[in-house]
């Protein structure tokens, strides 16, 4: 039924309930439309840099403003209320947000597929990936104070931050100096298809574009090769592997 409020003034306390949930909506829409905006019109790097600088200047500015609203202070950054927190309930805080990460993934994937089609919604997955990598990649080396060019060391501690990470099982085998072999032993999606009996879902096309994006922003020295990702067989202990070596140096 359409509201009879003719301004959000008007509305009435369930409903102003349900506005202030999808003003929180558009303003992560707003935030990563900017973001999309700046990426196209002064390119890749440029928009990285940019989003780092907004980010971190915006999130302050609304926390402090929601804590004065919600009566937490704000100690270095940091919400008073997550350090309160158990570390048991702040651990599965940080699970819920990977696998809510996950959930929206899957229900964008869903919803153009049952629209467009599989191909169009693996197109879009695969492109959506191409944005999402580098971006995660540079709030990881943000976050974890990496050096422009850390290395195969950098990479491999990066991997440990991922969202993925929190739900998920990963595992990494030195090959030599040069590089290393990245597994998924046990993945979230892959394990509930298994369950159901269904067979794997081919996420090669994007795990080709998720994880060389993701290896080349860390350190663009990196090269990524895949071993195996489904529909490839894959033994058990393992569906996909992905082996990141760091490029010789050219020569001058």
């Amino acid at each position: 039924m359409e509201t009879q409020a003719q301004n959000a003034s008007e509305l009435s306390k369930e409903d102003t309930a349900k506005f202030v949930v999808d003003m929180f909506h558009r303003l992560i829409l707003h935030h990563g439309l900017w973001y999309a905006e700046v990426k196209h019109q002064m390119g890749s790097e440029k928009g990285l840099e940019l989003l780092a600088s907004a980010s971190k200047k915006s999130l302050a500015i609304q926390l402090k403003h929601l804590g004065n609203l919600f009566g937490f202070t704000m100690e270095d950054g940091i919400p008073s209320f997550l350090l309160d927190m158990e570390a048991e309930k702040l651990d599965e805080l940080k699970s819920r947000l990977a696998k809510n990460w996950l959930v929206n993934d899957g229900v964008w994937f869903q919803t153009v597929e049952f629209a467009e089609g599989m191909n169009e919604a693996k197109r879009c997955n695969d492109s959506c990936w191409a944005q999402f990598s580098p971006v995660e990649a540079g709030c990881i080396k943000s976050f974890l104070k990496l050096s422009d060019q850390p290395g195969l060391d950098g990479l491999k501690k990066a991997l440990g931050f991922r969202m993925y990470e929190s739900i998920n099982t990963q595992s990494i085998v030195d090959e030599s100096a040069d590089s290393f072999v990245f597994q998924m032993n046990k993945c979230r999606v892959q394990d509930a298809r298994k369950r159901k009996g269904l067979p794997d879902y081919p996420c090669k096309s994007a795990g080709l574009v998720e994880y060389s994006y993701f290896a080349k922003s860390i350190d663009n020295r990196i090269a990524t090769e895949c071993i195996g990702c489904p529909p490839d067989a894959h033994p058990d202990e393992w569906y996909c592997a992905w082996r990141f070596s760091l490029e010789p140096e050219p020569l001058i």
